[in-house]
């Protein structure tokens, strides 16, 4: 049985685990090797990832089949937003889930729990920005109610990527 189960600062280790190897899963095929390891050195390293856990504007879940991680989700309000920072918006800035459980529906069940805790913290929109190249997601949040309403520049190592930002109402 999967859970979803808030995340505290001692969790480092296993949401720097499951966002490095979800990353590569999904991106490495299409990126090179040295932006690779670039993006993976910047964004998941011990430093940034418990620098993320402390900030108490970014909510963490971690999915769990039994006793094992399989997935996570951070959410961002105020000031850790990516961009628009609007206080009235939260920001789903990772759902990153193992390819080995695609399909047993984990990313619903944290897309749900973005919902749930924007519901909660009564804000009116849900926003994230998601590679143009990444057919999969944009499937996925098309399907949960999002729209595209601008894009913006994401940088992995050197390269520079175009994501889709898409927004939906919390309701």
């Amino acid at each position: 049985m999967i859970q979803i189960k808030v995340a505290s600062v001692d969790d480092v280790l296993i949401i720097q685990k499951i966002g490095r190897e979800t990353f590569l899963e999904t991106f490495q095929e299409r990126n090179t090797a040295e932006d690779m390891q670039d993006y993976l050195a910047e964004r998941f390293s011990d430093l940034q990832v418990h620098n993320e856990l402390k900030n108490v504007e970014s909510i963490f879940y971690i999915a769990w089949d039994q006793e094992d991680p399989i997935g996570y989700l951070k959410l961002n309000v105020g000031q850790a937003q990516t961009e628009f920072k609007l206080e009235d918006h939260i920001e789903i800035e990772r759902i990153y889930v193992y390819a080995s459980h695609y399909g047993k529906q984990v990313g619903q069940m944290l897309f749900f729990k973005a919902l749930e805790t924007a519901k909660n913290l009564r804000v009116p929109t849900i926003w994230l920005g998601v590679w143009e190249e990444n057919a999969r997601a944009i499937s996925f949040y098309k399907k949960n109610g999002f729209e595209e309403f601008d894009k913006h520049t994401f940088k992995l190592g050197s390269d520079e990527q175009i994501d889709i930002l898409m927004k939906r109402a919390v309701v």
